[in-house]
């Protein structure tokens, strides 16, 4: 693992599944297209909510169920490995003890909780339920994308709980996030963790366009921190990249893309390699990049620290100027960093282009051979 230099921190389908069972269907996706509000019925739910194959059961479980057992012909099959699961506490609301209340949106609630099987800590995310009869598409679709996602550089779904007034979906629990980690630097970050957050952040974000998913709300909020100084990706409204147009109501203000400002609603994975360029200038400077209070006030600070924007779909933004970086980050840190916030999003750097940059060369030739389940 690489190591991170001392600064406080603050306290495509399965194998034996149909593509349908995996997927949200194409009856839901072209429901969420044209209605926000479409809700899946219940007798639809438990098969989308399934629990993944390769959910990680503590070992004293996977001794108990003999599920590594030599004796066994053949793997349990789904139905008799959810009954097994369901048998040790899975999917059951009284598994979880509630601790600390995190954080509270319109539709969910954070707390941190504890696993009664495990006595571990974990991250109780519970999406309230509107209506009896279903659950919310976004609820759906979160879940859809997550269960699916096995990178160490992004968060883990654990369990799934489904009651008829919430779904609670249980992640790992970190420490700590990057803001937290700033803050607690008094802004100023060592280049060289820099440099590890940097690459831990495109790794994840690397692995979810490669899959066609959109992270959509980039911000130092949602890199998630433990006290080894590890990573992960929260991917809390992560979306399959689109087909059609949807709202600009996307990212948070300060890592918003001007076109996004602007009104469009035609994005790919290039939306969040904007983002990811506003949090490199973040770490190194201590400091946000473009902190706009309104869309007004974001415009126009983009637009004085880049120039005008093009008018036309032919008309290159004009180059960035080195001076306005921090004199710590070096040649190729301020390369890097150029080549993503660009106004032309298909110019911007992709993020499996950016973990190649000699700019990570310091970290050794290692990092980029690790698999997916490994941490840097």
């Amino acid at each position: 693992m690489m190591s991170v230099e001392a600064c406080p921190v603050w306290e495509a389908h399965q194998e034996g599944e149909s593509p349908a069972e995996v997927s949200l269907g194409s009856q839901v996706l072209e429901s969420l297209i044209r209605n926000p509000l479409f809700i899946v019925p219940l007798q639809d739910v438990s098969k989308r909510l399934s629990l993944p194959m390769d959910i990680r059961l503590p070992p004293e479980f996977l001794q108990k169920l003999q599920l590594e057992s030599p004796e066994l012909p053949k793997p349990l099959s789904r139905m008799s490995r959810r009954a097994s699961l369901s048998d040790i506490g899975f999917g059951k609301l009284e598994t979880y003890v509630k601790l600390d209340k995190l954080g509270e949106g319109t539709y969910a609630t954070v707390f941190k909780g504890r696993s009664k099987l495990t006595e571990n800590l974990v991250a109780l995310k519970e999406i309230r339920l509107e209506h009896e009869e279903g659950a919310p598409c976004t609820a759906i679709r979160e879940v859809s994308l997550l269960k699916n996602l096995k990178h160490a550089n992004i968060v883990t779904l654990h369990d799934l709980i489904h009651t008829e007034r919430s779904l609670t979906l249980v992640f790992e629990y970190l420490d700590s996030d990057l803001k937290h980690y700033l803050d607690h630097c008094g802004n100023l970050m060592s280049m060289h963790n820099v440099k590890v957050f940097m690459f831990q952040l495109l790794r994840g974000l690397s692995y979810c366009h490669r899959r066609k998913i959109l992270h959509r709300d980039l911000k130092p909020q949602n890199l998630l921190i433990n006290e080894k100084g590890e990573g992960r990706l929260g991917l809390a409204r992560a979306k399959s990249v689109p087909t059609k147009t949807y709202s600009n109501e996307v990212v948070t203000l300060w890592y918003r893309p001007p076109d996004v400002l602007l009104g469009s609603t035609e994005y790919s994975t290039p939306i969040d390699m904007w983002g990811v360029g506003c949090i490199h200038y973040e770490m190194a400077t201590g400091r946000p990049m473009f902190p706009g209070s309104t869309v007004k006030e974001e415009l126009h600070l983009i637009f004085r620290l880049l120039g005008e924007y093009p008018v036309s779909c032919h008309q290159r933004a004009p180059q960035h100027s080195a001076q306005f970086l921090h004199e710590r980050l070096d040649t190729d840190g301020i390369d890097l960093l150029t080549s993503l916030p660009l106004y032309e999003a298909k110019s911007r750097i992709s993020a499996e282009e950016a973990l190649r940059h000699p700019y990570f060369g310091p970290l050794g030739e290692r990092v980029h051979q690790l698999p997916d389940s490994k941490w840097i």
